[in-house]
C-alpha cells in the first residue's frame, strides 16, 4: 500500500564530522525526506527523544548519540513548534543522581542550555499492561515515556555483545528503568526470547520516528567496549525495522541474522527485505563501507539441525563466549555485579569472580564496566570452525 511504502521509506544522507551546522544540515534534509513526520506531528505535541545514554561516557567515545545530533532533532521538531524533553533510562539504578552524571557527561545539559528544552529528571516508573505481547504481558516502563504524545527513537550506530547489531528498536530497551533491565534479562535468558521482548516494547512505545547517529560508530565488542568506527552517515525512518534493515546491511551484517529484524518479520511487522525499502537520499550502491567487525560474543549456531538437540545445547554450551575479568585494570567498583542478571558475580575478595556455569550470556557486566575490563573470549573450536 502507498501508506505501507511511505511508512519504509529510510533516508540517508552523509555528513563527516560533528560541526554542528553540518550535522543540523543533514538531520533536517535526513527528515524532510519523510513526508509522514510533518503530517503526523502537530504544534504544541510533547515529544521525548530517547537518546541512547547507556551509561557515563563522553561524546567521543562513540558510546552514545551524539549531542550535536540530538540538538539537531530539538531544533527540528522545535521549528514545527514542539515541546521537546530529552530522556533515557541509562544502565545502573534510575536515579536522579545517575541521570545528572550520564546527562552531563554525554553532553546533554549543554543541548538543553542552548534549545531550551527540557531534560528528565521524573523517575517514576509505570506498570504496563501488555496483552499483545510476546513476551512480558505487564511490564515496567519510565513514566514519561508514556506521558508524551511521541517518542523519537535517537540511537547510535553500534554493534552489540548480545543482538550482533544496535540500533532502532534495540535503543528502546532504556525506557525500561534501571535496574528493571536485569530482571527482565533474566526472565528472557536467550537471545530469540530478548529479540521478542524488544519487538514487544518498540510496538508499545511506536517511536514517530527513529534516527541513528552514524558518523561516529563503534565496531567489534559494542556497545561500549568495541572500536570506534566513523561511517558518516545519519539515517532515518518512520519505520524503526525498515531503519535497522537498511543499516544493519550497510555496515556488512546480512539482516536476517539481526534477532531484532528476524523477530519483526516473523510478526510480519516488516519483510526485513531490502527490495520493500524506498531509499532517499545516497543510495545503498552509492555507500562504500568495510562490514563492521562483529562482537567477539555472537552466537554464530554452526551445527543447528545437524545433530539431536540435547546434544547441540551440550556442544554450544561448551563452546559460547564468556566473560573474563582483567584484575589488573578492574578498580572494584562492583559495577559488573549490579548489572548482572543471575546476580552469579562475587565480589568478597575485592575483585569480580563470576560462576560462569550460570552465565545466561547477557554481558551486561562487560557493557557497563567503565574501564573495560571485561573481555569476551570464544573457545578456540568456535574460531577453528568459523575461520575467524
Amino acid at each position: 500500500t502507498d501508506i505501507g511504502a511511505a511508512m519504509n521509506t529510510v533516508s540517508i544522507v552523509k555528513c563527516d564530522d560533528y560541526e554542528f551546522n553540518n550535522v543540523k544540515r543533514a538531520v533536517y534534509e535526513a527528515l524532510d525526506e519523510i513526508d509522514n513526520i510533518k503530517l503526523k506531528i502537530i504544534k504544541g505535541s510533547r515529544i521525548l527523544i530517547k537518546t541512547n545514554l547507556l551509561m557515563k561516557k563522553n561524546p567521543e567515545d562513540a558510546v552514545t548519540t551524539h549531542p550535536a545530533v540530538v540538538e539537531a532533532i530539538v531544533r527540528y521538531l522545535q521549528d514545527i513548534g514542539c515541546k521537546v524533553i530529552i530522556g533515557d533510562s541509562p544502565g545502573g539504578p534510575f536515579t536522579e543522581w545517575n541521570l545528572k552524571s550520564v546527562y552531563k557527561a554525554a553532553g546533554m545539559f549543554e543541548v538543553a542550555e542552548r534549545t531550551g528544552c527540557e531534560l528528565n529528571f521524573d523517575t517514576s516508573v509505570l506498570e504496563i499492561s501488555n496483552p499483545d505481547a510476546k513476551r512480558l504481558k505487564s511490564m515496567q516502563i519510565i513514566k514519561i515515556a508514556k506521558e508524551v504524545d511521541f517518542v523519537v527513537s535517537a540511537a547510535k550506530l553500534k554493534t552489540h555483545g548480545m543482538m550482533t547489531y544496535t540500533g532502532a528498536v534495540k535503543n528502546l530497551f532504556g525506557v525500561i528503568p534501571g535496574l528493571v533491565k536485569a530482571d527482565y534479562h533474566l526472565r528472557l535468558n536467550n537471545t530469540d526470547n530478548f529479540a521478542d521482548h524488544l519487538v514487544d516494547i518498540c510496538e508499545t512505545v511506536r517511536p514517530v520516528f527513529s534516527i541513528i547517529d552514524g558518523i561516529d560508530g563503534m565496531e567489534g565488542d559494542g556497545p561500549s567496549a568495541g572500536e570506534k568506527r566513523h561511517a558518516g552517515l545519519i539515517m532515518a525512518s518512520e519505520s524503526p525495522y525498515a531503519l535497522d534493515t537498511a543499516v544493519s546491511n550497510i555496515i556488512g551484517i546480512e539482516p536476517m541474522t539481526v534477532p531484532t529484524i528476524r523477530a519483526a518479520s516473523l510478526r510480519n511487522l516488516f519483510s526485513g527485505d531490502l527490495k520493500d525499502i524506498d531509499i532517499k537520499g545516497v543510495r545503498l550502491d552509492e555507500i562504500r563501507i568495510e562490514p563492521f567487525k562483529l562482537p567477539k560474543s555472537r552466537d554464530a549456531n554452526f551445527i543447528g539441525g545437524k545433530v539431536p538437540k540435547v546434544i547441540e545445547r551440550m556442544i554450544l554450551n561448551t563452546l559460547r563466549p564468556r566473560p573474563v575479568f582483567n584484575h589488573e585494570i578492574c578498580i572494584s567498583c562492583g559495577d559488573c555485579k549490579r548489572s548482572c542478571p543471575p546476580g552469579i558475580i562475587d565480589m568478597s575478595s575485592g575483585k569480580p569472580v563470576p560462576d560462569l556455569s550460570k552465565c545466561i550470556r547477557c554481558f551486561c557486566c562487560h557493557e557497563l564496566c567503565p574501564k573495560k575490563a571485561v573481555d569476551i573470549r570464544r573457545h578456540w573450536i568456535y574460531d577453528k570452525v568459523l575461520k575467524k
